[in-house]
């Protein structure tokens, strides 16, 4: 089973490449970047990808940014994404496609050679895997339920912007302004606690709060 990492941390790279390499992986590339990531993939066309969320230069979302791209690029590339912390919106943004074969670990799992081999070989049969924290924590987020506290027109809005449409549409459907549709947006975004720097994601997590409970 061949696989491409995408790790900057030098130490942690070649850790996992020994490891796997010991368990019967073949590592056919390890890259530093987002666009080494993506040249490795074209070329090797692994059976799953190991990525880091972040990656140079920023050390921000550039590794899951670079993940989504390459499933897009290559329909069915099983992904798994490592992660220090729990970061909701990025396990948000990475099962948002619905396709599989995707996974979202912290990186302290990778020292439970076991659980993360066996969740790597998961992932790239197709399924997806969810770090036990991260769905910890996205359970005790659901338990207070955000969407109780949204006022009918604001579920309104939030139902048609689940079905795609933009701000434009909602507004004639609702026969509302769009700057009406703009607020209400705005109310549904800061019920749902989603801060205005995930403003690039928003929309899809205010989406998949809604679906989750439909």
């Amino acid at each position: 089973m061949r696989v491409v990492i995408a790790e900057d941390n030098v130490l942690l790279s070649s850790g996992l490449e020994l490891l796997l390499t010991t368990k019967g992986f073949e590592v056919a590339a390890i890259t530093r970047d987002a666009p080494g990531f993506a040249a490795a993939v074209a070329e090797h066309r692994p059976d799953v990808a190991v990525v880091d969320v972040r990656l140079p230069p920023g050390f921000r979302d550039e590794g899951i940014r670079a993940a989504i791209r390459a499933r897009r690029r290559h329909p069915g590339l099983p992904v798994l994404v490592l992660s220090q912390y729990v970061e909701r919106q990025y396990a948000g943004e990475l099962v948002s496609d619905g396709r599989g074969g995707i996974g979202y670990l912290l990186k302290d799992r990778v020292s439970r050679v076991g659980e993360f081999t066996d969740a790597l070989r998961r992932v790239a049969e197709g399924e997806t895997v969810m770090d036990p924290e991260v769905i910890g924590q996205l359970l005790t987020r659901h338990a207070r339920d955000p969407i109780a506290a949204l006022t009918p027109r604001e579920r309104e809005v939030l139902a048609l912007m689940a079905e795609g449409r933009d701000n434009a549409t909602i507004a004639a459907r609702l026969v509302i302004t769009e700057n009406a549709v703009h607020k209400h947006i705005g109310n549904v975004f800061a019920k749902l606690g989603l801060a205005p720097d995930d403003s690039g994601h928003r929309r899809v997590l205010a989406v998949l709060t809604y679906l989750s409970r439909h």
